[in-house]
């Protein structure tokens, strides 16, 4: 018989289990248990419980590479999304042109033979008052006060704008465009 292992509140030294194995191999058996002896008897104990984790050993890994394989393919989707978008504008870009250049200059030598271009007349508009521009360029100012930059680069040029928009507002007079 298989001699199971025992659970101490305090681990022997082993010594003391060498002489305790000595003592169970040299002692005889112990004569089968009668109907009598085993009512007095309290049954053997119930072998630990293994912790959960160990209970699926074999689980573990493959939750593992499952976990992995999933938020490598949403990765590489997103990535995929995003390559796919900036290859296409780039693609579509130069192929539009191109057409689009080579339609324009059959129809160019088509206007030249048939009709002059038509000229359109130059339309002059009244200047905006001065008090406008001002209230304009306030307005332009508070606008770019509202913007939050996303990098130095972009927070000096909007400094800079804002520099010129107030030397404009604290000019005597605007220059008109």
């Amino acid at each position: 018989m298989a001699v199971s292992p025992k659970l101490y509140v305090n681990k022997p030294k082993k010594a003391q289990l060498k002489q305790n194995q000595q003592q169970h191999a040299s002692s005889p058996t112990p004569p089968p248990p009668t109907s009598s002896m085993t009512s007095s008897t309290p049954p053997p104990p119930q072998p630990p419980k293994e912790s959960f984790i160990r209970r699926y050993k074999y689980l573990w890994p493959m939750l593992l590479a499952v976990n992995f394989s999933i938020g490598a393919y949403l990765f590489m989707r997103t990535k995929k999304k995003d390559v796919g978008t900036e290859e296409g504008e780039m693609l579509d870009v130069p192929a539009a042109s191109v057409s689009t250049a080579a339609a324009s200059a059959v129809i160019e030598k088509e206007m030249e033979v048939t009709t002059p271009p038509p000229l359109q007349p130059v339309i002059v508009r009244e200047p905006i008052p001065e008090n406008q521009q001002r209230e304009l360029f306030k307005w332009m100012l508070e606008e770019k006060r509202r913007v939050k930059p996303k990098d130095p680069e972009e927070k000096r040029r909007i400094d800079e704008e804002k520099a010129i928009l107030k030397h404009f507002i604290r000019a005597k007079s605007i220059p008109v465009l």
